[in-house]
């Protein structure tokens, strides 16, 4: 699931006008996409953590992200049944009332045990709707972005998504204190009304809905068949599996544990935020900077990855020393960490959504939307696996066995990459 409107400055210069428009339409959409991650993933565990919940709960609140994992279930509706734009525009309208209706409640008590269950329903119907917005977008740019546009479309989606992500969940974190939880609802709220105008009224997106055929998808017995068939689909649903695993059982846990070690929520908010995320915006700026220069994306991965390897070992390494020592948390060290991480991260996953898109185009232009978000799916479950059992596995297990766990699977990867088939080369 990793989106951008200042990324649209880093584009390519040689791209025409109208290429441009759409990357920026495109922008604009993914940006508001990532705002439910980004309250999810960013304020709400601060906010469960402070009111004293433990470590397995609030991994446990990161379930609400379910309605994700079934995006098979309506992917072949928006490849078939109705323009990609106004499933689009209905979905990103359905998440302003949902936030609308947030507004009106309180958040979580403190001494409460968890969400209350008003809360958390409405939070899964707001995954629901950004689930829904997500096929729809992922469709749109499937059958819109030409092959010398794939890297910096995919910049732009990286890009875009995190830097809602990082609005939603550092930048309000941070306005917590300040603003009412009403207020930062309705905001969010009028921030999807007005998506949902864009996304209605959009030439680009208007043009391409017009001028795409609906035509027939496969009978329904041989569905996964044809989506098995396209070259390279089973690799690369091995691969988007298993490449975050170890990255994001480390990254759901370290800044809490941070927060152990004496550091105030406000500002682990904008270290893993606002900072950390402007760092996740230039690595992936940078991967679509290498892109753009016609580098593969294939051979692009293996030093990637490495790098992000050596950076997860500095930061294990950090996190012993705390927490051998006892010691509270120097802010130099802690915002290197962080920072050198999302840099890698961006890096990494820009590239791996150019070789997923990649593949989906590949298929047949009836199967693309459902077939990317297979790969899309899978991406998202080896993320929110380790990411939901994070907390879990160091309540039992411990840090030291559970960070050595988290290092040996980033390694995983990099060794698959031996394997990768002739056709996504």
């Amino acid at each position: 699931m990793a989106r951008r409107s200042h990324s649209a400055a880093a584009l390519d210069p040689l791209l025409a006008p109208a290429a441009r428009a759409k990357l920026l339409s495109m922008a604009a959409l993914y940006l508001v996409q990532g705002l439910p991650y980004g309250l999810q993933s960013g304020l709400l565990p601060m906010l469960l953590r402070v009111r004293g919940l433990s470590l397995t709960r609030v991994g446990l609140a990161k379930g609400l992200y379910a309605p994700w994992l079934f995006k098979l279930v309506w992917a072949p509706l928006v490849d078939t049944r109705g323009p990609p734009r106004v499933w689009l525009a209905l979905s990103t309208a359905a998440l302003g009332v949902v936030c609308a209706l947030l507004a009106a409640l309180p958040p979580a008590e403190a001494g409460q045990v968890g969400l209350p269950v008003s809360a958390a329903v409405l939070l899964l119907l707001l995954n629901l709707g950004a689930a829904v917005q997500d096929v729809a977008l992922d469709t749109l740019a499937v059958q819109l972005l030409e092959p010398t546009e794939l890297g910096p479309g995919n910049t732009v989606q990286v890009v875009a998504y995190k830097l809602g992500a990082a609005l939603a969940g550092g930048g309000l974190l941070a306005l917590v204190p300040t603003l009412s939880w009403p207020l930062l609802f309705l905001l969010l709220a009028v921030t999807y009304l007005l998506a949902a105008a864009l996304a209605w009224a959009s030439p680009a997106l208007q043009q391409l809905s017009q001028s795409q055929p609906l035509e027939p998808a496969p009978h329904p017995g041989h569905h996964l068949q044809a989506l098995l068939a396209v070259p390279g689909t089973l690799w690369m649903a091995g691969f988007v599996l298993t490449y975050k695993l170890g990255e994001q059982g480390a990254g759901s846990l370290f800044p809490l544990l941070l927060l152990d070690h004496g550091a105030s929520a406000p500002e682990l908010g904008l270290w893993n935020g606002m900072g950390a995320v402007a760092c996740s915006i230039a690595g992936s700026s940078l991967g679509g900077a290498l892109l753009a220069r016609h580098r593969q994306p294939l051979p692009l991965l293996r030093p990637v990855l490495q790098l992000r390897l050596v950076g997860l070992a500095c930061q294990t390494a950090l996190l012993f020393h705390l927490d051998a020592l006892g010691t509270s948390v120097g802010p130099g060290l802690a915002l290197l960490s962080l920072c050198l991480q999302h840099f890698l991260g961006g890096l990494v996953t820009t590239v791996t959504f150019t070789l997923m898109m990649r593949c989906s185009q590949l298929a047949h232009s009836a199967l693309q939307a459902t077939h990317y978000s297979l790969l899309a799916t899978l991406e998202l479950l080896g993320k929110l696996l380790l990411g939901t059992l994070a907390g879990a596995l160091a309540d039992s297990l411990g840090l030291w066995p559970c960070f050595s766990l988290f290092l040996a699977l980033s390694a995983v990867p990099t060794l698959y990459l031996g394997l990768a088939p002739s056709s996504l080369a």
